[in-house]
């Protein structure tokens, strides 16, 4: 067994984005030359995430439209008397998850038909980074 690490860094212009990072996590794979195995996506940072998602605009609103709703941005958390404004942040990351676990079949990412990876950013405006684990043959 073989493993393989990427970094990937972002310092979004917005607080809260959505970025399919598809793309990066494909070429991470290639790059490892693994055939068989699991890729570990995974946020470095308390205030984002990693999801599976769609790639259609709508569902991407939908989804920060939940968000913003169970968690939002602005009110009294208890979180905010250590002189941060990003408690919202905190819980939207936690409902999205930090991590996704992909399976690697042939040399290829073995998502559904419509499956793309995303980073998801919840108190941007700074570095950040999430972290590409693979793990084969």
């Amino acid at each position: 067994m073989k493993s393989y690490t990427e970094y990937l860094f972002f310092k979004t212009s917005k607080r809260r984005e959505y970025i399919n990072i598809t793309p990066e996590v494909n070429a991470a794979l290639q790059k490892s030359g693994i055939k068989e195995g699991m890729v570990l996506v995974s946020a470095m940072h308390i205030t984002a995430g990693v999801y599976v998602n769609d790639a259609e605009e709508g569902i991407i609103r939908d989804i920060d439209n939940m968000l913003e709703n169970l968690a939002p941005f602005g009110p009294d958390y208890f979180h905010h008397r250590t002189g941060e404004d990003n408690g919202d942040a905190h819980l939207k990351s936690l409902l999205v998850h930090h991590q996704v676990i992909l399976p690697v079949t042939e040399g290829r990412l073995d998502l559904g038909p419509w499956q793309q990876v995303y980073y998801a950013e919840f108190d941007g405006q700074r570095r950040k980074r999430v972290i590409i684990k693979i793990i084969g043959e």
